[in-house]
């Protein structure tokens, strides 16, 4: 059995045996049955344990007790136990039925009030809410589905699959207290509870570090959100793309022409914020604008019609190149004087058969959702995400740049000496490519492990603009002074690792794991991570020497400090 698989199954396991723990709390088991539970989850355990564990066992936490408990092959009784509390409704079915219409019907507001165990622990899943406060202590995840607490488990378990089986589902509806009400539900796939606000209006998030490194793919629903404007609402069945410029005349062509004129394309694309990492910089001195963390960076697979066939289509043709330079892009979000959103990225860039850009309409395999551009986005894969104009409503092919103010007036690097008293952004050339970047995504800085766990994984991402693949990552648990070469991944956990890209095209992130031996004399770890890319590009090692009074560009090596907790027994 493939190594993914077995764990798989074990995690499943683990998931069932979980849920007999709770049953018996709720059902009022008797002693006897939760203890035969408890034996036969023991008795899966190896018998050649070392000498030095079996020492060890007394000092464990019951954090690590209840994980060995879930570890074992129990999970056959729970399922029986399940079913046999299935029959019971079974035999009751008239009540059952009847308990089941007349549930309440909840807002969302007042699920997301229920994110701690003194509020009680609430989700939804697929319109049903349930109250899970009683399971959460048990879950072998840990503290994984505390994210979830507040909103809607159908992201998460898109991460965590092991979840959507039919077993957990039919065990999950013993929670189930109410429904959501329709106008929540339509509402909830754009914006999961979980995400860290940095402005509501107009609406920027990202999601919690940790869930990036868990998925190749980032789902819709935790990438990141960035809004210059207020998001338009767009009717598909009206909506109308303009290309002009060139001289074939203005093409207009609808939603259905995108689809149905052009071939349609597929890419896995890594979209980052200009201002990824900013956090960063305002610890060295204060800059303009949104606070983000090192989660303003996602990766989803884009498909759509290529602008290269869309231009051909309009009238493109070589000697257009020998006026044209820019291929500007204009959205349908406006601000209160009607000024729309607008940027552009190089002619060659745009007409190029390896330059992927893509006129998407849709992500992750769905209509891609309104936080994130519906119903047609640009996707300019390799270049910082304020290119990657959403609501698209105007395309022109032009021997000028954009003139929007996100093209000329921002989204541009300085001098760690330029000031907003002396800087000039007709000086600096717009952003297009980002460079080599690299952060740490668990453990979170400030974290606490212990001693006893002797090892330490170190998870994060890694990607570099312009198409240049990432090529390692090396790792420091000690500050700088000692490195590591983490292992690299570019597909799903479980699947067969994707072939090199072409050159030049290496559109998507590398997530990367390392796991090393705890210093056996250290009490804090200074964990360091830095990528290199193709081309041999490097990150900084310090944030002072980039700083800019933007706080873009911010990729220096990232830093994430650890305490560890010597076991009670030796203390």
């Amino acid at each position: 059995m493939h190594l993914y698989s077995l764990l798989s199954e074990m995690s499943f396991n683990c998931l069932k045996v979980t849920f007999l723990v709770s049953s018996c709390l709720r059902h009022q088991v008797t002693p006897a049955v939760a203890s035969c539970a408890a034996r036969l989850c023991s008795s899966s355990s190896s018998s050649s344990e070392d000498h030095r564990s079996h020492q060890r066992v007394h000092s464990l936490s019951w954090k690590h007790g209840l994980a060995g408990l879930l570890a074992g092959t129990g999970a056959v009784l729970a399922y029986g136990l399940h079913h046999h509390h299935k029959a019971e409704r079974a035999d009751t079915g008239v009540q059952t039925l009847k308990k089941s219409s007349s549930l309440p019907v909840f807002s969302q507001e007042e699920v997301t009030k229920h994110r701690s165990l003194e509020d009680g622990i609430w989700v939804t899943y697929k319109g049903g809410v349930y109250d899970i406060t009683e399971f959460v202590a048990m879950h072998p995840g840990g503290d994984k589905i505390m994210l979830a607490a507040g909103g809607a488990l159908e992201p998460f378990w898109a991460l965590y699959a092991v979840h959507n089986q039919e077993h957990v589902l039919e065990i999950l509806s013993d929670y189930k207290v109410g429904e959501l009400n329709l106008e929540d539900l339509k509402k909830q796939q754009a914006r999961h509870p979980v995400l860290r606000i940095n402005s509501l209006k107009p609406f920027n998030a990202e999601p919690p570090p940790e869930i990036l490194s868990d998925s190749y793919i980032t789902p819709s629903a935790f990438f990141f959100k960035r809004n210059h404007l207020p998001v338009p609402q767009v009717d598909p069945a009206s909506y109308q793309l303009h290309v002009e410029g060139l001289p074939g005349g203005v093409l207009t062509l609808s939603l259905e022409d995108l689809k149905t004129r052009f071939p349609k394309h597929t890419i896995t694309a890594t979209l980052q914020c200009a201002g990824n990492r900013r956090s960063e910089m305002n610890k060295v001195k204060l800059v303009k604008g949104l606070n983000w963390g090192i989660a303003a960076i996602s990766n989803a697979t884009w498909s759509g019609a290529r602008l290269r066939d869309v231009l051909l289509a309009a009238g493109y043709k070589p000697d257009v190149a020998q006026w044209a330079r820019h291929v500007q892009f204009e959205g349908l979000d406006t601000d209160v004087t009607g000024t729309t959103y607008g940027a552009s990225v190089p002619l060659n860039k745009a007409v190029s058969e390896e330059g992927d850009v893509l006129l998407a309409y849709e992500m992750n395999g769905e209509d891609i959702p309104p936080d994130h551009g519906f119903p047609v986005r640009v996707v300019v894969p390799g270049t910082v995400g304020a290119r990657n104009v959403k609501w698209l409503g105007k395309i022109i092919v032009s021997a000028e740049e954009s003139s929007s103010h996100w093209q000329q007036n921002d989204y541009k690097g300085f001098s760690p000496g330029t000031d907003w008293d002396t800087v000039d952004f007709k000086s600096a050339p717009a952003i297009q490519e980002l460079p080599i970047q690299s952060a740490i995504t668990t453990p979170a800085d400030s974290a606490t492990i212990d001693r006893s766990d002797e090892t330490l994984t170190v998870k994060g991402y890694a990607w570099s603009g312009g198409g240049r693949e990432v090529v390692r990552v090396d790792v420091s648990l000690d500050g700088g002074k000692t490195w590591q070469v983490a292992q690299l991944r570019s597909s799903e956990k479980g699947q067969a690792p994707e072939p090199s890209p072409p050159p030049g095209r290496a559109w998507a992130w590398k997530l990367w794991e390392i796991t090393a031996p705890l210093p056996p004399d250290a009490q804090e770890l200074e964990i360091v991570c830095k990528a290199v890319d193709n081309s041999y590009n490097m990150q900084p090692d310090t944030v002072p020497p980039i700083w800019n009074l933007r706080g873009v560009l911010s990729n220096a090596w990232h830093r994430v400090k650890v305490k560890i907790r010597e076991d009670e027994d030796e203390e």
